[in-house]
C-alpha cells in the first residue's frame, strides 16, 4: 500500500518528499494527514525492507521511522538509509525510548527522537527542523576532532546545564523539546543527543564531573527516560 502525493494544485505544495516507516496504518495515515496539510509529498512503508526498497532512487529528503517493524529492527534501516545518502535527515518516533537507542540515534546523524504518544504540534515541529536547519559538517568536524573545538563545546555544555538550574522556563523546553532547544550553541549533535538524553556517561568522558546544581538536569532526564 503507498500514500498518493498530495495534488499539484494545493497552494502549500513543499518540495520535500518524506518516507513514512510505521507498521500500524492506523498511525501512518494519520502522520501522513498531518503533513499532507502542510504541503509535503508522502509516502509509505509497512515495513524495514518495504522502506529500503522504496527509498532507493525516489530523493527522499526525509525519512520518519519507527524502531520497531515486523521484519527488521528500524536502528538497521536507518543505517543503511545514512549509509546510501547521508545527507537525508531523519526523525524517530518510537514507544519504546530508551538512552541507547536515543545516543545511538544522534551518533548515526538522525534529527530528533519522538517518543509516542506525541501531539501534532510537536510532529510537525520535529519534521520543520529536520528539513530546516542543517548542521555545518565542518562546524561538526572542528568541535569534536580538535582541542579548540572540544574546549568549547565542554564551556557551552556547562553554560546550558548552568542554565537549567536558574531557568525553569529553559528546563522545561529543554525537558519536552530536547535538542531542538540548544540550537545556537556550538554543541555537537552528539553532545546535543547526550544532554537531553541524558547521557551522563558522554558527559563524564567528555566534559568532566558536574556541580549537583549542573546534574540535577541529567539525573532527571534520566529518571523520565526510564520511565
Amino acid at each position: 500500500m503507498e500514500m498518493q502525493p498530495i495534488a499539484e494544485g494545493n497552494a502549500a505544495v513543499d518540495l520535500s518528499h518524506i518516507l513514512i516507516v510505521e507498521d500500524e496504518p492506523s498511525v501512518a495515515k494519520g502522520l501522513q494527514l498531518v503533513l499532507d496539510d502542510e504541503g509535503y509529498q508522502v509516502d509509505w512503508a509497512a515495513n524495514g525492507n518495504d522502506a529500503l526498497e522504496k527509498f532507493k532512487g525516489n530523493g527522499f529528503n526525509l525519512v520518519v521511522a519507527d524502531l520497531r517493524l515486523p521484519d527488521m529492527n528500524g536502528m538497521e534501516v536507518i543505517r543503511e538509509i545514512k549509509s546510501e545518502r547521508p545527507e537525508t535527515e531523519v526523525v524517530v518516533i518510537t514507544g519504546y525510548p530508551s538512552v541507547e537507542t536515543a545516543v545511538a540515534s544522534a551518533k548515526m546523524g538522525v534529527r530528533d527522537y519522538l517518543k509516542k504518544p506525541f501531539t501534532d504540534d510537536e510532529f510537525k515541529a520535529a519534521v520543520q527542523s529536520a528539513l530546516q536547519v542543517r548542521p555545518d559538517p565542518a562546524e561538526e568536524q572542528f568541535l569534536t576532532s580538535t582541542e579548540e573545538g572540544r574546549l568549547i563545546q565542554k564551556r557551552e555544555v556547562l553554560r546550558v546545564l548552568n542554565r537549567t538550574s536558574e531557568d525553569r522556563a529553559f528546563w522545561r523546553e529543554l525537558m519536552e523539546n530536547g535538542s531542538q532547544a540548544l540550537d545556537g550553541y556550538q554543541i555537537s549533535l552528539e553532545g546535543k543527543a547526550a544532554i537531553s538524553s541524558g547521557d551522563l556517561r558522554w558527559i563524564n568522558e567528555n566534559i568532566g564531573e558536574l556541580t549537583q546544581k549542573q546534574l540535577r538536569f541529567v539525573l532527571k532526564r534520566m529518571e523520565r527516560e526510564a520511565w
